[in-house]
């Protein structure tokens, strides 16, 4: 897949706020999170879907969790809406934090934190590693060695952390999970980096591979905004906190068939 961005632009009119079950949103909210009239929200795209990744279909059309919630979020402040889906969430926050966006759906560490503004967290992940076959890496701890080569997404929170916390074994960072998987199937890499919730749809791709136990980080998941627009972070603050308590995120997740993720608390 590549990693070039594509929008997908959505009538609004078929969204307008009901003034029954919407939220009220002020014209300063309204300003501060769609100043071009619409919202522009950012999804980034895996081979399965997650609480942050989407899946992008061959015809071009997009599901996940992150699309239903957007969605929502554009009819609660009745205006319309567009998706541009790209490769990585290190992508969504450059895009948020250019202006090109409006929101976008990623892991909000303390990193991106000093370029854009969050809602309150959603879903919790926690980072591991996918241990390849012909490894003899069973926990965490094992794969900081330094003839160990670890794979990570390039801009994603899990490859800070790896970098972070690895003291002397290599970390080469690509631009998608398609990209990662190559090089771990080429035996460029002994341990993939990736979030725990991701790795499952991927294990059974590199026979013999393991998911070890444990974590080396753990994050929020969240909605990102322009940073110092305090309506809009408000705004997005109340949506989230109604969404996952009426049940929007949870349906979010069941319809993607994340059904067994848990809404952060």
């Amino acid at each position: 897949m590549k990693a070039a961005a594509f929008a997908v632009t959505v009538l609004g009119a078929m969204f307008a706020m009901s003034n029954s079950n919407a939220m009220a949103a002020d014209d300063a909210a309204i300003k501060q999170l769609a100043p071009t009239g619409k919202l522009r929200i950012g999804v980034a795209y895996a081979p399965s879907p997650t609480p942050v990744f989407v899946v992008k279909e061959a015809s071009g059309e997009i599901r996940g969790a992150g699309k239903d919630i957007g969605a929502a979020l554009a009819k609660s402040l009745g205006v319309p809406f567009e998706y541009t889906v790209v490769a990585t969430t290190g992508e969504l926050t450059d895009l948020v934090a250019d202006g090109k966006i409006d929101i976008g759906f990623m892991p909000a560490d303390d990193e991106r934190r000093k370029r854009i503004d969050f809602s309150p967290n959603y879903f919790v992940i926690e980072s591991t590693y996918l241990a390849a076959a012909s490894t003899s890496i069973k926990t965490i701890a094992e794969v900081d060695r330094p003839d160990v080569t670890v794979v990570a997404i390039n801009g994603s929170t899990t490859s800070r952390a790896a970098s972070r916390t690895l003291k002397v074994a290599k970390v080469t960072n690509v631009k998608s999970v398609d990209d990662a998987m190559e090089v771990m199937k080429s035996g460029g890499a002994q341990a993939f980096a990736l979030t725990h919730d991701s790795l499952p749809a991927l294990q059974p791709k590199l026979p013999g591979s393991r998911i070890l136990d444990g974590a080396f980080q753990t994050v929020g998941v969240a909605i990102g905004i322009h940073k110092d627009n305090p309506a809009a972070l408000a705004y997005v603050t109340q949506f989230t906190e109604k969404a996952k308590a009426d049940g929007t995120i949870r349906k979010a997740f069941d319809d993607a068939g994340l059904t067994k993720a848990q809404i952060a608390k």
